[in-house]
């Protein structure tokens, strides 16, 4: 080997070795990346392959020595390999550092928004946590008041001892937990003891009892403010509400001036016994009376007597009866009952049902004894039924959402959609609220009232249901399956019954059993409970006269005793 090739070779070799030193000392010297969750980085990749082919470089020119093929032109293309992807690695930390800040920035206004809903949300049912308590202490303290004053001939002792039991006991405000300022509250450190364990021991059991809130709904209203009445709160637990008597009593706060009568037509004995009514009222208690313009005019025709009986001529009239009317007195059966319902739209004064017709559930008092029964009632108090109507309106397809009348369609017994004279399966879809119940394919559907489940729901085998229970019946008539049961729904929601577009046939709906509609293919008929129910007087009480309305009337669980005869033990 001459001179001048061994010069060669060990500038080469030299000139390898600087560039691996400083490429190790460019790795010190350049900035760190922005500490960013990515993907492994190229410069990660880079960097063992660069120390390999450095490492790899100064091997050639070794092996050069005996005999390899090595040039410094190879050399100096992988220094200019390596300044090229330092330089793409120095520009890709900041372009993907600016996506991955543009992504959170827009994370964090997501997380901001979903905090801004949830703080209203929380601002909401505080306050009306806080309406709730506040209506709850006052329905408590008027309790209060009214119990403390039916005990005056008591001692100042006991009436404190009574005050005492009677206040509500507040849950105090704990510093880790509930403040007792807004809404209602419960938090209470609870120490239980095991019976039979010495009371000096340590091992007792302590537990903090959770706080917490309700707050009611009812169909987007959000006071709910039918629920007041029956939930309390003390020392953390849920409870209904206290009754001092299970029945509801009505008491006049001054004596009633109008009655109106409602009569049976087409009946000799209902007729006689009205215009004896009326006159007794008349003579005996100074009472106006107001009767249908059939009835009027009937009383008229027999003796100018009854000129002192009033009338209505139009339906205007009719509208304003609540106003003027105090009682209305019914002489027939229950259906006599619906059509007095259906003649008030909003507020039902009093009913007083005498029974006159064949078969009468909401009819208690016996005509025989109208003196003793009109005095008790008259005079008062007396216990009477809250009978819930259902309120229906009709929605077209035609009529995009719309309702069909302004008015709604007031029930008090049930709502009957069938197939009328067609030979087709009726087939309806039920809605519940929002949610989707079931598709009906059968001779129909009812939807009854509590006051309606001895009508036509218990034909078609619905259960029989106290009339003061809050629910709503939904009974199948004859469905085309075994498994389809009745259902009874709670008292607030609204049921939406629709024709679907693929129906084979109409369907009509019948409301308390007359006013049939018809329903074609994209109609539906929305029913929920009217804020006006319908009071009518007991008897005895509720409970009562409903035993005895089904025993009477139905013969309900009515057999044979069995003989004492039989084998004994």
């Amino acid at each position: 080997m001459s001179l001048d090739e061994l010069t060669q070779k060990k500038l080469a070799s030299s000139e390898g070795i600087q560039f691996a030193r400083s490429d190790s000392r460019f790795r010190s010297l350049s900035p760190a990346p922005i500490p960013i969750p990515t993907a492994p980085s190229f410069r990660s990749l880079v960097d063992p392959v660069s120390d390999e082919r450095v490492n790899h470089d100064t091997v050639t020119s070794h092996e050069s020595e005996n005999g390899s093929i090595s040039t410094v032109s190879s050399t100096v293309s992988s220094v200019e390999s390596e300044k090229a992807a330092y330089e793409f690695l120095a520009q890709t930390p900041i372009k993907s550092s600016d996506a991955h800040l543009v992504e959170f920035s827009e994370a964090m206004r997501t997380v901001a928004k979903a905090l801004r809903r949830v703080a209203e949300g929380k601002a909401a049912a505080q306050a009306e946590a806080e309406e709730w308590r506040r209506k709850y202490e006052l329905e408590m303290s008027h309790k209060q008041q009214s119990k403390i004053k039916g005990y005056g001939s008591c001692t100042n002792n006991e009436l404190e001892k009574l005050a005492s039991q009677l206040t509500l006991e507040k849950p105090a405000s704990d510093q880790a937990g509930c403040c007792g300022n807004h809404g209602i509250c419960s938090h209470e450190v609870l120490q239980d003891e095991s019976p039979g364990t010495n009371p000096r021991s340590s091992h007792k059991m302590v537990s903090r009892k959770a706080s917490f809130r309700l707050s009611w709904g009812c169909n987007g209203d959000k006071n709910g403010q039918h629920k007041h009445d029956f939930v309390s709160f003390e020392k953390g637990d849920i409870t209904t509400a206290e009754r001092s008597n299970k029945q509801i009593l009505l008491k006049w706060e001054s004596s009633p001036q109008t009655v109106l009568f409602i009569t049976k037509p087409n009946s000799n004995s209902v007729h006689v016994l009205c215009a004896e009514m009326v006159r007794w009222l008349r003579e005996h208690k100074n009472i106006n009376v107001v009767v249908e313009p059939r009835v009027s005019k009937e009383l008229l025709t027999e003796d100018s007597y009854y000129n002192f009986i009033q009338t209505w001529d139009d339906d205007e009239e009719i509208k304003r009866l609540h106003t003027k009317v105090d009682l209305i007195v019914t002489l027939g059966g229950d259906g006599t009952v619906l059509w007095a319902a259906s003649l008030f739209k909003g507020p039902v004064p009093p009913v007083v049902a005498f029974s006159l017709g064949s078969l009468g559930f909401m009819t208690p008092f016996p005509s025989e004894q109208y003196r003793d029964c009109l005095d008790n009632v008259l005079n008062g108090p007396f216990s009477i039924t809250l009978r819930n109507r259902l309120q229906c309106h009709v929605i077209r397809d035609a009529a995009k959402d719309e309702l069909e009348t302004e008015e709604p369609i007031l029930v008090l017994n049930e709502v009957t959609i069938d197939r009328g004279i067609s030979s087709y399966l009726t087939y309806l879809e039920c809605y519940c609220d929002s949610s989707f119940v079931t598709c009906v394919q059968g001779d129909g559907l009812i939807i009854s009232t509590t006051s309606g489940s001895t009508a036509y729901s218990l034909a078609a085998g619905g259960s029989m249901v106290h009339p003061q229970v809050p629910g709503i019946l939904f009974t199948p008539i004859c469905p085309h399956s075994l498994s389809f049961r009745p259902l009874i729904l709670p008292e607030y929601v609204t049921l939406r019954v629709q024709v679907p577009y693929n129906s084979r046939g109409q369907a009509w709906a019948s409301f308390d059993g007359k006013d049939r509609k018809l329903l074609s293919p994209g109609d539906a008929l929305i029913c929920s409970i009217s804020p006006w129910p319908v009071p009518t007087a007991c008897l005895v009480d509720s409970t009562t006269d409903f035993l005895r309305s089904i025993h009477e009337g139905l013969h309900w669980n009515l057999r044979k005793s069995q003989s004492f005869d039989g084998p004994r033990d």
